[in-house]
């Protein structure tokens, strides 16, 4: 956890520099101001929206780099033709164009699903996964992956994220003019005093925290709306039992972050920890499949 909060500290810091320098830029080279006529909210938006649709359009290719993620181009085995007519059967029926499917090299149960839309998405699952289930618990598995790309997940996620992060920039640098005009008397000069930046810089650190919780609570929102996903199209039974798989050999996560959440699989926690965490615990995602009704499609 402590680690978790460093890291977190560490990048506003960064991000905080950042801004710095581009405000400098704007105020002294341009002669342009962040406090009028909405300026402060398209500069905010920029910021904000920018780095989660980047990330967004080279998910796939980031994907694949960080995790050594092979393409499944010809299938070279039985086990991969499976794997491939699996994940376009359920494709079809979920309405998506084919996904490129993938295996990467990791010793724990796990997939994840990545791509800028749901025609243009990887499905990929760990050498784990295929060494650790039986093929009707990977299908299972798979249909979860495939629910998050026809959900529209990865998109969602990006926008939301986006938002949040103009809504940090936007009301930190809002309250932080009040109140540093408040402690300053309001001082005529329209320039901001050096308390000002302190302000700022301690409430992107309070509202991005604030900001993460609720990116993390959508997202383990996502994976119960999957697993039901994931019951609809390979049946509720198989779910249950490749969550209950995950819980059994549940280990370390070896997924990168850029792809961490996308996971089947993930870090759970407890009390204030949870608020960060990606995924809700398994236990919970097995009664909730449990809760379906027994009426559940399932495609066969």
């Amino acid at each position: 956890m402590f680690k978790r909060i460093a890291l977190f500290l560490a990048t506003n810091l960064a991000v905080m520099v950042l801004l710095g320098i581009v405000l400098s830029v704007l105020q002294g080279v341009f002669g342009i101001t962040l406090g009028n006529n909405g300026t402060l909210l398209v500069f905010a938006a920029v910021f904000g929206f920018g780095g989660s649709l980047i990330s967004l359009a080279m998910s796939k290719w980031m994907a694949k780099r960080s995790t050594g993620a092979q393409v499944i181009e010809t299938p070279r085995s039985e086990s991969e033709q499976w794997l491939v007519a699996t994940v376009q059967r359920q494709a079809e029926a979920a309405g998506i164009k084919m996904p490129e499917v993938a295996i990467y090299d990791a010793p724990e149960i796990n997939a994840f699903a990545t791509g800028p839309s749901r025609n243009n998405s990887l499905v990929a699952v760990s050498t784990g996964l295929l060494r650790g289930m039986n093929r009707d618990e990977a299908e299972a598995v798979l249909g979860h992956e495939i629910s998050h790309v026809a959900n529209g997940d990865m998109v969602t996620m990006a926008l939301i994220q986006g938002v949040l992060n103009t809504f940090v920039i936007v009301l930190a640098r809002v309250v932080g003019r009040i109140v540093d005009g408040f402690i300053s008397g309001n001082r005529e000069s329209s320039a901001p005093g050096f308390g000002y930046y302190i302000i700022v810089f301690v409430l992107d650190m309070v509202f991005g925290l604030i900001a993460s919780m609720i990116a993390m609570w959508f997202s383990r929102y996502r994976e119960f709306r999957a697993d039901a996903g994931g019951a609809s199209l390979a049946g509720r039974d198989k779910m249950v039992a490749a969550l209950q798989r995950l819980a059994q050999n549940h280990g370390q996560n070896t997924l990168p972050k850029q792809v961490a959440a996308f996971g089947i699989s993930g870090a759970v926690g407890h009390g204030m920890r949870r608020l960060l965490m990606s995924h809700p615990p398994l236990e919970e995602r097995i009664a909730a499949l449990r809760r379906m009704q027994d009426t559940v499609r399932t495609v066969v």
